[in-house]
This record gives structure tokens, C-alpha cells and sequence, in this order.
């Protein structure tokens, strides 16, 4: 997870707290609105990204991800402290750093299987 947080505050400018929250949030919407095993497999392959879910879900305690969907999620890194292009920007880095890691076929089927999604990455 260090190399991603790393490129995010490098490329798109948020800082690393803000970095975390938003790679948690964008995992856990993966999860929530993916097939279960594709998405799985994905975030296996991504050093540090199950760890990191771990810890923002505790630290949330749980309240920090209740709304759902793509418009949920980006609300959700606006509240943690991202402008509209951040969230956009961070978006597709962590799709790209997922294609470099899992491979565009397993980064394609999660994406292929949410409505939606593929205008934004």
C-alpha cells in the first residue's frame, strides 16, 4: 500500500491520511457492489490493501462506509477532504495500480460487473 499512498500524494496531491481514506473507501465500494470473489482476488494481489480496510472499518467504527454506491463513495472522499478532480484522480490511479498488480483482465471484470463504473475510470 506505501507505493500506491506514495503516488497518490505525489501525483494527485492529497496527503497521506486523506490518501488512506480514500483507497479504504474505494476497496470497500469494490467490495459492496462487486462480485465477491472477483473482488476478493483483486484486493489479495494489492500488498497492504485487506490490512488497510481493516483499519479504517475500525477506526470508522463502522459508520464511514453506510451510504453506498459511486455517488456515495465520492461523497464519502469529499467528506475525508478531497476536491471533485481528487476523487476523480485518485480513482484512476487506484484502478491503475490495481491493472499493474492483478492485470487488466481481473481489474475488468470487477469494473465490467458494476453499473457504472467504467465512465469513471
Amino acid at each position: 500500500m506505501d507505493e500506491l499512498l506514495g503516488r497518490l500524494v505525489a501525483k494527485v496531491g492529497v496527503d497521506r491520511v486523506a490518501a488512506e481514506k480514500a483507497v479504504a473507501i474505494i476497496l470497500d465500494f469494490l467490495r459492496k457492489e462487486g462480485p465477491a470473489d472477483k473482488v476478493q482476488a483483486l484486493i489479495d494481489k494489492l500488498p497492504g490493501a485487506e490490512a488497510l480496510l481493516q483499519s479504517m472499518a475500525a477506526s470508522a467504527g463502522g459508520g464511514m462506509f453506510g451510504m453506498g454506491g459511486i455517488m456515495g463513495a465520492g461523497t464519502k472522499m469529499m467528506a475525508a477532504g478531497l476536491s471533485m478532480g481528487q476523487v476523480q484522480a485518485v480513482t484512476r490511479e487506484v484502478i491503475g495500480f490495481a491493472r499493474e498488480k492483478a492485470g487488466e483482465d481481473a481489474v475488468g471484470e470487477v469494473v465490467g460487473a458494476i453499473p457504472g463504473l467504467g465512465q469513471f475510470v
